[in-house]
């Protein structure tokens, strides 16, 4: 296919409003991503939406020239337009990939997509160290990851996690705490799959780290969409031979 297409999605509420967050995302967490993604020079078009904008960004236009949708939520799930939930429900359905990063899991678009209360989770915001094992190194979204990622500040997810049965499992988590949480999951639906990625609490530089930053451009790769015949449902006629 040609050049990936990405659009980094951001609820946008922490690090345009919080001193501190601001502090560390000064262009906000989307254009922290969308930053790196456009110096690697590996994709086309790189653009930024958030909950505030107009359809929250997502216009027509928008989804329908996205290969792959980034989406990071914490605090305003609810704010986020059904109408909108559907459409990128839709492109998913048809192929669009979609990244799913951190308090993400408890969006309305990856509720839709699990069928299951994906928000039931332990989790401690205390800012203790993760490691984030990677438990199946041949992956493609592995390529150029060592054995574990180390995150030194990060907030506590811990299973359960209710979420269907991932197709892969690639990164499991330790915290200091003791507990460990499925941070790296892959799905298909429909045409398009799906990566749910655990790290990237907004009061920590996470998005600044070298390994997690590769895990998420090998990700953008992963999830593009495939080039293949449109499928048309209709009436099988019997051919006679």
């Amino acid at each position: 296919m040609d050049r990936i297409n990405i659009t980094v999605w951001n609820e946008y509420y922490h690090d345009r409003d919080e001193e501190a967050v601001k502090a560390i995302y000064p262009d906000g967490l989307h254009g922290a991503l969308a930053g790196y993604l456009r110096d690697t020079g590996k994709f086309g078009n790189i653009r930024t939406a958030t909950l505030w904008e107009d359809q929250h960004g997502l216009t027509d236009e928008v989804l329908n020239s996205t290969d792959v949708l980034l989406w990071w939520g914490h605090m305003r799930h609810h704010l986020v337009a059904d109408e909108i939930v559907n459409k990128v429900f839709e492109r998913v359905q048809d192929g669009m990939g979609l990244i799913v990063l951190h308090s993400g899991h408890a969006s309305k678009i990856f509720q839709k997509l699990m069928g299951t209360r994906s928000d039931l989770l332990k989790w401690r915001e205390v800012g203790e160290k993760e490691r984030l094992w990677v438990v199946d190194p041949n992956h493609p979204i592995c390529k150029g990851i060592s054995e574990y990622i180390e995150l030194p500040h990060e907030e506590m997810y811990g299973e359960p996690f209710q979420i269907p049965a991932p197709d892969e499992v690639i990164f499991i988590s330790w915290f200091e705490g003791g507990e460990v949480f499925r941070s790296g999951c892959t799905f298909k639906r429909g045409n398009g799959k799906i990566f749910y990625f655990r790290p990237g609490h907004e009061g920590y530089p996470t998005y600044k780290n070298p390994q997690v930053l590769r895990v998420l451009e090998n990700a953008c790769e992963w999830a593009a969409p495939v080039q293949w015949p449109q499928v048309v449902t209709g009436e099988i006629r019997t051919k006679e031979y």
